[in-house]
């Protein structure tokens, strides 16, 4: 199919009677001979971050893995760029993200300090609530054990807790936790913590720092409150940055720098070193990783490469391959998501303005699928955040 743009313009009126505006995506090289049979269950998501308005993308994934532009939906709240960040605005990990126990969609508004939560219905979404992130900067957001923590990036840095109930979320009273990172009036990508998590269990939320070298973990108790005090956990490697968590529940934090370890995470939230896999490969800027088939995949901007590590059954990591290249991405790859059953990745590369569309094989090894290209950087700002159903 030759490429074109949709310029359609639809209301979409929401059970609340609130009119969201969804505006038709560009059309892709990915729409393509074997994306007919796209599926109305299954979508990949892409915030764009804009500063005069975010939005987010939904794109219907095919039987094959691959994806074709459906619409965009107005967050309500506006996007931000970190001073430095170029094709990385946030330089953050999680900045959307996907609740499928809950079918909700979290995204981060950076510019307005909110967080939006949208109910997902297949291709659809439904815009629920705008909820005032009580901090500056918000971008992180992190689901576990229908436990959701916000990271706000600015002043000393903070994680607030909500929870999900009949639906919609509701501010833990008492949540917040100040993480005491040296009041960053205007952090810049170096600065600023990358990402939160919450452990599948629900017992500790956990916030990586860069320029701390630091991983900040702190225990919940039985309603999802933390603990006073944070466990404070020197990195195996230099520039902490993304984190995900294994079958197994250990926690896998991939160093900027150009590693990957892995975690035991205790019962009072401290953390205890499995395996750490330094590499020494050329590829620069490790930043967003995810996993699937027992693989572990990062994202590296500063090479436009991924990354694949292999985990073996006690959490130890060995490179898949020796180059240290699973693909090559083109320029400044920023974020990724699997699919639910880990047969496809996407990678958002904010330098090329596409999504890379790959076939993740039962070896580790990667088969490109095709790229959705075309996708718009408004106001000087990238896209920043990506999630699959």
């Amino acid at each position: 199919m030759s490429r074109r743009t949709l310029l359609a313009t639809l209301a979409v009126t929401t059970t609340a009677g609130a009119t969201l505006v969804a505006t038709a995506l560009p059309a892709s090289a990915a729409v393509k001979a074997g994306t007919a049979s796209v599926s109305k269950d299954h979508a990949v998501f892409l915030a764009s971050n804009a500063t005069t308005g975010n939005t987010v993308g939904v794109f219907s994934r095919g039987r094959d893995g691959r994806l074709q532009a459906v619409h965009h939906y107005a967050t309500g709240g506006l996007g931000a760029n970190l001073p430095g960040a170029a094709v990385d605005p946030l330089a953050s990990q999680g900045a959307l993200t996907y609740d499928a126990k809950n079918s909700l969609l979290y995204a981060v508004n950076g510019g307005s300090n909110t967080l939006t939560v949208f109910k997902v219905n297949g291709l659809t979404l439904t815009r629920l609530q705008i909820l005032d992130t009580r901090g500056v900067l918000p971008t992180s957001v992190a689901v576990g054990h229908d436990l959701v923590y916000v990271l706000d990036a600015s002043g000393d840095g903070a994680v607030t807790g909500f929870k999900v109930v009949n639906g919609k979320l509701v501010r833990l009273a008492g949540s917040t936790r100040s993480l005491s990172l040296g009041n960053i009036a205007l952090p810049n990508f170096l600065d600023d913590p990358a990402q939160v998590a919450v452990t599948p269990s629900g017992s500790a939320v956990i916030v990586t720092t860069k320029k701390k070298n630091t991983i900040i973990s702190f225990a919940l108790n039985k309603k999802g409150i933390p603990a006073a005090t944070s466990v404070v956990t020197p990195s195996a490697a230099p520039v902490p940055f993304s984190m995900a968590f294994d079958s197994a529940g250990r926690l896998l934090v991939n160093e900027a720098s150009g590693g990957e370890s892995t975690y035991t995470v205790n019962p009072d939230a401290s953390l205890t070193i499995i395996a750490s896999h330094v590499t020494n490969n050329g590829q620069v800027a490790a930043c967003w990783s995810v996993v699937a088939k027992g693989f572990i995949y990062t994202g590296n901007s500063g090479s436009g490469t991924v990354t694949a590590f292999r985990e073996d059954a006690s959490g130890g990591l060995t490179l898949r391959d020796p180059s240290g290249v699973a693909a090559v991405t083109g320029a400044g790859p920023v974020d990724e998501a699997v699919s639910k059953d880990g047969q496809f990745l996407y990678v958002l590369v904010n330098g090329a303005g596409a999504i890379n569309e790959y076939h993740v094989n039962d070896d580790g090894s990667l088969s490109s699928l095709g790229t959705v290209g075309g996708l718009t950087v408004a106001n000087g700002s990238g896209n920043e955040g990506l999630a699959a159903s």
